[in-house]
């Protein structure tokens, strides 16, 4: 994948901000507004010296005039610059609102070839973080380059009015600056985008680790992830320092030596004026004025320098999250408008797949599934069972020959008609921290509790739901951690059943549940024939001993097929090899027990 540069993220920056032009344009108005405001300070103090303090005419109301105008000029500009502030924190807040909702929406349209090399707590911190830095460069980064950048242009109008030749030695500081910001751009960039992706690593290590936690402890193994922990936060610390450093350096010590120069500069500029004897009343406000404006220039200067920190940083961010919005989103699907799976018939005609081409997971499968029907697959790890279960869930695209559904093409049918007709029970089900009844709904339009509760006594899930304290309002807490595992597996059938599907997949969803939760999965399995076809990936044969047709799969091919009698009756026979296999194996705990 092509390695983004920060700059390259301009134009994700002004995609995410183009709703807000308008807003923008009105705050850059009210700041031209602000810096003129700001401008008089110095010319008013100048006037003053010149006609009131220099010839000693102390006229006390046009001098409390004078006075009360400066005032009054510095509260309206200090007014305007708070009212722009709050307005670019709006800007900020909806323009990454945005961005973190595009990211997210295009996160959940990428293919699942692309979740199975990324690591979750990376993409985790590219919606969180990164898209956070990039809230820290609407709100505070642009809006101080913008007003600073007003401010220096009409301080040095101002200064050309008064005198254009000393307004050129001290526009000398604009071509350091870019001198400088351009070193420092450089020095900072690798330091920067390092550092970001050390934290995407922290975020990840902390990610892995919480999520095995049991095992890491029963294993021993927290001194080792402690170890390597301690070395991914110490690489991040160097990164950090690194990074630190070309500020301390490149940033405001810099400008301030130069604005000692500048001073210099101009100070003896006046000095070499050929005229006789002190300074004049005129020579005297013109300095002040200059030195007042000198510093209208130098300190936004030096704010807009040290800005570019956080810009190199919200740079490095918006560039990671852009290289994440330039993974290709699943390509949509050649579907019929009007295709729906009213059956749930199923026909795979030599289906041919694997992850890397040159080494095929599944070749040649020809099976065919009546609608209604119960379809057990079993085979050994590795046999090609769950890749089948994702090319039947259209994870993945068949490389070879094709798969139908009710006569038509797989692919034919729209994503989301699709979806709605195909229910999926995984090995390990996805549990909210959410109610028994958010967990089952999993967000349908149009659910009703009643439909809820349906789908709970057809997944025969309903009488241990009912104990619960609150009942279907009972929350389930993280991952589902007040419920046992057969409980969360019986929810999960509950959830796959409440949108009424066509078609049911379970991938190995009793190879982790006791016997007595595997008997009610068998039940409800058993109501169901007829009504919805049924295909099961089981390692526990028990669970698939019921079906009208088990496929056994051994290296990706199809070696078996026939119902558990036929099956058993293969001397030799792979199926009555893992029949046996199991059949001699010690029971589970759960069975122990």
């Amino acid at each position: 994948m092509k390695t983004e540069r920060p700059w390259d993220s301009v134009g994700l920056l002004l995609e995410a901000a183009r709703p807000e032009r308008r807003s923008l344009l009105w705050g850059a108005l009210w700041l031209v507004a602000a810096a003129a405001l700001e401008a008089l300070a110095p010319l008013l103090g100048k006037r003053y010296i010149d006609l009131y303090l220099q010839p000693r005419h102390f006229d006390l109301g046009a001098m409390a005039a004078l006075l009360l105008t400066l005032l009054l000029s510095g509260w309206a500009a200090t007014w305007i610059r708070y009212a722009q502030l709050t307005r670019m924190a709006g800007v900020a807040r909806r323009s990454v609102l945005r961005l973190r909702e595009r990211v997210y929406a295009h996160v959940l349209a990428l293919p699942m070839a692309f979740f199975d090399k990324a690591i979750t707590g990376q993409l985790v911190s590219r919606v969180t973080n990164d898209t956070e830095a990039v809230n820290q460069l609407y709100r505070q980064v642009l809006y101080v380059m913008l007003d600073s950048g007003i401010v220096v242009l009409g301080s040095m109008a101002a200064m050309a009015w008064l005198d254009w030749r000393l307004m050129l030695v001290v526009a000398t500081l604009v071509p350091a600056m870019v001198l400088i910001i351009t070193g420092y751009q450089r020095l900072s960039a690798p330091a920067v985008a390092r550092t970001r992706e050390l934290r995407s690593d922290i975020n990840a290590q902390m990610a892995e680790a919480m999520a095995g936690m049991a095992v890491l402890q029963a294993s021993g193994a927290a001194g080792r992830f402690g170890a390597h922990f301690g070395a991914t936060n110490a690489a991040h610390r160097e990164a950090r320092v690194d990074e630190l450093r070309a500020n301390a350096w490149l940033l405001r010590p810099a400008l301030d030596l130069l604005n000692v120069l500048l001073l210099v500069v101009v100070i003896y500029g006046f000095g070499r004026r050929e005229i006789i004897g002190p300074l004049g009343a005129l020579e005297v406000g013109l300095l002040y004025a200059f030195l007042s404006y000198i510093a209208r220039v130098v300190e936004p200067l030096i704010q807009i320098t040290m800005q570019f920190g956080q810009l190199q940083q919200a740079m490095v961010a918006a560039a990671r999250v852009r290289q994440l919005l330039q993974q290709h989103e699943a390509p949509p699907l050649p579907a019929d408008p009007a295709a729906r799976i009213a059956h749930g018939g199923l026909r795979i005609e030599g289906l041919g797949f694997g992850y890397d081409p040159a080494r095929p997971v599944l070749r040649g499968l020809d099976v065919d599934i009546a609608p209604g029907s119960f379809v057990g697959i079993v085979g050994h790890t590795g046999s090609g069972k769950s890749t089948l279960l994702s090319l039947l869930l259209r994870f993945y695209a068949p490389q070879q020959g094709r798969i139908l559904v009710d006569g038509r093409p797989l692919d034919a049918v729209p994503d989301e008609a699709f979806r709605d007709a195909v229910g999926l029970v995984p090995q390990e089900p996805l549990l909210m921290s959410a109610s028994v009844a958010e967990n089952i709904a999993m967000g349908r339009p149009g659910i009703t509790p009643a439909d809820i509760e349906a789908a709970a006594q057809a997944a025969r899930a309903h009488d241990f739901i009912s104990a619960l304290p609150q009942g279907y309002a009972t929350r389930l807490g993280e991952g589902g951690a007040r419920v046992s595992t057969g409980q969360k597996q019986l929810i999960a059938m509950a959830r796959a059943l409440a949108g009424r599907p066509r078609l049911l997949l379970l991938d190995e969803a009793t190879s982790n549940i006791d016997s007595a939760t595997e008997r009610r999965v068998g039940e409800a399995l058993a109501a169901l024939r007829g009504q919805v076809t049924v295909i099961a990936i089981a390692h526990r044969l028990s669970t698939i001993r019921a079906a009208d047709q088990i496929l056994v799969l051994h290296h990706g091919e199809l070696a078996e097929r026939g119902d558990h009698e036929a099956l058993m009756a293969r001397d030799g026979g792979l199926y009555r090899r893992l029949v046996e296999l199991q059949t001699l194996a010690p029971p589970d705990e759960d069975e122990a027990a």
